[in-house]
């Protein structure tokens, strides 16, 4: 972990520690990504077919996930996971069908009238991270979203285990939400297959999800012929604290980021040294018995940050330049300080409200920004998987009233044939 104070930084390690160290995208990076777009777009099905078997290390004779490989892991998972990915569920719709949007139209006074037509997008991709790993949590989290936005065709690509199967814990979210087009198809080829469409894949019209740098990067170069939710970087977590919390806790929360990758942050912020010293002392021993503590060890030593600041005030300017994925903010009376907060992705406040608790069972969604996007970005929402259409009706009476002000507009800007639209109506 990195020590700094701030009483005796100097203003350039102050400014050093705002800065991205990572060059994610190299060089061999956007080669790779770009000769996998070449081939997906030119070869179709049998170049997915292809770099699966190149990737995963699996051969496999089709993508699509049948119904009967669901039904089996509705077999193959626990009665008490499925009960805890059902609650999870409701959790998360009871959250965002809060943020369900309606149409609008007003009459103004001349007689017009304007609105605003809500519509779901028709299509739309979601990419599951997996192999090694299994995330039913994204695919509710992406999903349940998308569902209530009344999005007609949702699809999931998710890449095989050792098997050739893709983890029944993400088929069986899926199931949940009502998602049935689903491919075992992973990596930068998952997104171009989505984004192109082959012979087996129609193509959508927005991705979302979480997935590696190769992953990110396909999205990044297929935005503008699709939509897509973010460009993400690695997880962060920044907790404010103040003396007298429990450094096991701060730890514990700190450690539950640091795991995700070797290329997570995460940082405490607090104007007590002795807190920090003793977190320092309990990271190192809950570390220990982790299972990813390789994972957790280089990312905290890369990563990894406590500062002590002179005061509460100066820990929330860092905190809102930060503008972290994750804010813990472990103080008295929580609540009171949330003025305070700029910029973070979602905030979590007091000692019983671990990072972990929004990344499953809260509601509130855990795809979020990263590398100090929730300066300008929000976490994924209904509203991701909306379009707004804007709508105009006017009289006769009423484009008169107006008409003489748009044509010194349209004057004014040099644009004739626009005045003429209007004037023609009137001769």
């Amino acid at each position: 972990m990195q020590w700094i104070d701030t009483k005796n930084a100097s203003a350039k390690e102050m400014e050093d520690l705002f800065e991205n160290p990572m060059a994610l995208f190299t060089d061999e990076v956007r080669r790779s990504v770009s000769d996998i777009e070449e081939m997906v777009k030119t070869r179709g099905d049998a170049a997915l077919i292809e770099l699966t078997e190149k990737f995963d290390g699996v051969r496999l004779d089709t993508l699509k996930v049948t119904e009967k490989e669901v039904d089996q892991a509705f077999i193959d998972v626990s009665s008490e996971l499925l009960q805890a990915l059902e609650k999870a569920k409701e959790n998360i719709e009871r959250y965002h069908r809060k943020q369900l949007r309606e149409s609008f139209f007003t009459r103004e006074e001349n007689g017009g009238i304007l609105g605003q037509m809500i519509s779901p997008l028709k299509r739309v991709g979601l990419y599951i991270p997996g192999g090694t790993a299994a995330y039913p949590s994204s695919v509710l989290m992406n999903g349940i979203p998308a569902a209530l936005a009344g999005v007609q065709e949702i699809v999931l690509v998710s890449p095989p285990q050792r098997d050739g199967k893709i983890h029944p814990g993400v088929l069986v979210a899926a199931k949940l939400i009502g998602i049935t087009e689903i491919y075992t198809l992973g990596g930068a080829q998952g997104i171009f297959a989505m984004t192109y469409g082959t012979k087996s894949i129609p193509k959508v019209d927005k991705i979302v999800g979480p997935g590696n740098i190769y992953v990110t990067l396909a999205k990044k170069t297929v935005y503008g012929q699709v939509d897509i939710d973010m460009i993400a970087g690695p997880s962060e977590i920044l907790i404010i604290a103040e003396a007298g919390q429990n450094p096991a806790f701060i730890a514990a929360d700190l450690l539950s980021q640091a795991e995700h990758d070797t290329l997570a942050s995460a940082i405490l912020i607090t104007p007590s040294r002795d807190l920090g010293e003793k977190v320092l002392a309990a990271l190192e021993k809950q570390q220990q018995r982790l299972i990813r503590k390789d994972i957790t060890k280089i990312a905290l030593e890369n990563q990894g940050k406590i500062i002590i600041t002179k005061n509460l005030e100066e820990a929330f300017q860092l905190s809102n330049r930060f503008a972290p994925e994750h804010l813990e903010i472990l103080l008295e009376d929580p609540m009171s300080y949330l003025p305070k907060i700029e910029n973070a992705g979602c905030v979590f406040l007091g000692a019983y409200s671990p990072e972990p608790l929004g990344d499953y069972y809260a509601g509130t969604n855990h795809t979020l920004p990263t590398s100090g996007s929730a300066k300008y970005f929000s976490p994924l929402s209904v509203e991701d998987f909306i379009k707004k259409t804007s709508i105009v009706y006017y009289t006769k009476e009423a484009l008169q009233q107006g008409k003489r002000d748009i044509e010194l507009l349209a004057d004014y800007e040099g644009l004739e044939a626009h005045k003429k639209a209007v004037s023609i109506r009137f001769e």
